[in-house]
């Protein structure tokens, strides 16, 4: 059974998809179950993945980590999510780009996430 705003990973092609209407039943891609990917809050490596937010005049401002994440053409932050309430905010990244994005966001309690390719999803808080 799925749950809303659950990741999950094909391990064959690397398809990444976000639950967007739960019900029951298995994700399945290239014929096989996908795996669902954790959110992770701690960093025990060199490389900091972490969502970090900052207050600014338009809202919020998340940076993937303590120290900017490389964004290399294999290695890269994929995408980053703010959620406030029922409303649920994502910004596209592609290599080359700053680990980093702003939402319109005034709540002082939000969720962040983002998706790395190559170390999966991170979360600021579960």
């Amino acid at each position: 059974m799925t749950k809303l705003f659950e990741v999950y990973k094909c391990e064959v092609c690397g398809n990444t998809v976000m639950v967007v209407g739960a019900s029951g039943g298995t994700m399945v891609c290239c014929g096989k179950p996908m795996t669902l990917q954790q959110e992770k809050t701690a960093d025990p490596g060199k490389e900091k993945h972490v969502p970090v937010i900052e207050k600014t005049a338009n809202g919020i401002l998340v940076k993937v980590g303590s120290i900017p994440h490389p964004m290399e053409e294999k290695h890269y932050i994929q995408w980053i999510e703010v959620r406030s309430g029922d409303n649920a905010y994502i910004k596209w990244l592609k290599p080359g780009e700053k680990p980093e994005a702003e939402f319109p966001v005034h709540d002082t309690s939000v969720k962040a996430r983002e998706l790395c390719s190559v170390h999966g999803l991170w979360t600021n808080r579960v």
